[in-house]
């Protein structure tokens, strides 16, 4: 029998799509035209083609545009056959359900979205100019909004439960294009961009287990309560927005400022670094965009159904991340795509797993299956390293290979193995049945300094010399990208590497999305922007609360004695928001 779950109440779930529906998440109206699944957002190029012809007069384009429109094939997201949206929670014996059934007057989101803006808006050369920008990249706008279908309905309907501004639901498309996997240089990660320190702050676990600043339903609720928590402290929108970015201090101290000078103390009036003056100006430029349906229309942005795309799912076992893909029938990529918390290849029990909604149903019968037949649900165990130990015996005892080995563990060849370390193993082949509490919980990624976890769109392109042991999976989780995305940036055929290959690795600029930039200062021509990417000179940067000069040396990977060299100041002279010139190498 199924263990730990009630089989009657799971069969009655099934039968009856009686479901607990996730923090309010609810069941809409059944749409009558139910299109296959679509394939999974950002997995290849998109297939949709700018207008090419712009003859006539304007009406006339908006007309034809719309008749277009309606023979497209709007972004469909399957649900079961009765229109249910269900949340699974598969904890034990004592399983309950509850059913909660609400409706919505429309089924696009974008359209729910609109009701919802409630931001002043700003009107600047900038935001005309960022809107030109999306406008002139319709293609790369049309992909973010394709993988931003699996969590939009998600963070429209917290956003709603907390009375905010529906305009936040468009930030993660500034900070890393709707890419849960978006990694920048100053370490932050995730949709919502949050680094190591604020990370904490919002109680976001980094562990050696999994980093919940790339949770999809953590980061959302520590965003969503970061951001009131600033609204609230500064009482203005813009203001937040700035500190999202800058910091909530670092705004702080320029509203004094203007107070003192008897200045106006709005967004529009502050005196701001150029990253933090085009933030909102961006934000601004997507809400004029999805306002106008009629623009939609022409741009050829999908449209996305206003009902759940996800539930969750939570097991009392530990479950591998490939079995709980192959049980709910979808590859691997696209269950890491929901679920891109984990660090490590099995999930530990009682984690809340995301599963699309119309997949649930297979999961449920499946996993049914699976226990009935008495197959293991995890094939990891644990295994204490001992005296004399090394990777290249311990591996083939389990039958893996050594890169295997280190990938399992995040092992790079910084890290030493020694005696009373605990590793994760696979098989059953002279190791422990696997003990959670047995395996470590060291951060997993090294800790930043305290900047603003908006600090993404700062992210530049770096080199990554191959050490031995490591793998191209190993490579791409440490800097936040995927494997396909590290193949195609250097131009690999097969997923072998040797040690001593120079790989070109992207952080949130390229992990944002395949083909995906992010705007750069007003007035700077593509060719400029691009060539100050690849190859950076002399920076600015300001001084943030909690920043050392030894930090900041570490951060930029530059000498203490050089930062004092460069901007001739003494060691105590480092004070919030003062700027430092920093010279970094052309070959980073």
């Amino acid at each position: 029998m199924l263990q730990g779950i009630n089989c009657v109440l799971v069969r009655i779930a099934r039968i009856a799509c009686i479901v607990f529906l996730m923090a309010g998440c609810a069941s809409v109206t059944k749409e009558a035209d139910q299109s296959p699944s679509p394939s999974f957002p950002g997995s290849g190029a998109a297939t949709d083609r700018t207008p090419s012809g712009k003859s006539g007069s304007r009406a006339g384009n908006q007309a034809q545009a719309k008749q277009n429109f309606r023979r497209q094939t709007p972004l469909q997201i399957p649900t079961p056959a009765d229109g249910s949206l269900p949340t699974v929670e598969l904890s034990a014996s004592d399983q309950w359900a509850q059913a909660i059934d609400l409706t919505y007057e429309s089924d696009d989101i974008f359209q729910r979205m609109r009701n919802g803006f409630s931001m002043p808006d700003i009107n600047s050369d900038l935001v005309l100019y960022h809107q030109q920008w999306y406008m002139n990249r319709p293609e790369s706008l049309r992909r973010i909004t394709e993988r931003s279908s699996l969590y939009l309905f998600y963070i429209v309907e917290e956003l709603e439960k907390r009375g905010m501004p529906m305009e936040l639901a468009l930030l993660p498309m500034v900070e890393s294009a709707y890419n849960p996997m978006a990694y920048s240089r100053a370490k932050a990660s995730g949709l919502w961009q949050f680094i190591p320190a604020t990370g904490k702050r919002y109680n976001l676990d980094q562990n050696w287990w999994k980093d919940e600043r790339r949770d999809i339903l953590a980061s959302t609720t520590a965003a969503l309560d970061y951001l009131q928590s600033i609204y609230d402290m500064h009482g203005d929108w813009h203001l937040a927005l700035a500190s999202y970015n800058w910091g909530e201090g670092a705004v702080g101290r320029a509203v004094n400022k203007n107070v003192v000078l008897g200045l106006p103390t709005d967004y529009l009036s502050l005196t701001m670094p150029g990253e933090t003056r085009n933030y909102v100006p961006k934000l601004q430029a997507l809400k004029n965009i999805f306002s106008n349906p009629a623009l939609l229309i022409e741009l050829r942005i999908p449209r996305i159904p206003n009902r759940p795309y996800f539930g969750t799912v939570t097991k009392t076992s530990n479950i591998d991340v490939k079995v709980a893909a192959r049980l709910a029938d979808m590859p691997v990529q696209e269950f890491v795509a929901l679920n891109p918390a984990h660090n490590r290849p099995v999930i530990k029990s009682e984690t809340p797993m995301v599963i699309p909604a119309h997949k649930l149903e297979t999961f449920i019968t499946n996993l049914e299956a699976h226990e009935e037949s008495n197959k293991p649900l995890s094939s990891w165990q644990s295994y204490t390293v001992r005296p004399g130990d090394k990777l290249e015996k311990i591996a083939p005892r389990f039958g893996m290979t050594v890169a295997n080995l280190r990938e399992a563990n995040g092992i790079t060849g910084r890290i030493k193995v020694s005696p009373g370390h605990t590793l994760l193993v696979a098989g059953n082949n002279g190791g422990e049945p696997l003990n959670m509490a047995a395996l470590p919980e060291q951060p997993s990624l090294p800790q930043a300094d305290p900047v603003s976890p908006g600090a993404s769109s700062a992210a530049t392109v770096h080199t990554h010399t191959v050490r031995k042991g490591e793998t191209l999976p190993v490579i791409a989780r440490r800097y936040g990208t995927s494997v396909a995305d590290l193949k195609r940036i250097n131009h690999l055929r097969s997923d072998r590497i040797a040690a001593g290959t120079r790989l070109e690795v992207g952080t949130a600029n390229k992990t944002a999305g395949k083909g995906e930039a992010k705007p750069g200062k007003a007035g700077d021509s593509p060719k400029k922007m691009a060539s100050a990417q690849k190859s950076p000179k002399t920076i600015h940067y300001t001084v943030r609360r909690g920043d050392t000069l030894a930090s900041i040396a570490r951060h930029f990977k530059v000498g203490k004695d050089d930062l004092l060299r460069w901007n001739r100041i003494s060691p105590n002279a480092l004070t919030p928001g003062k700027s430092l010139t920093i010279q970094l190498s052309q070959n980073p």
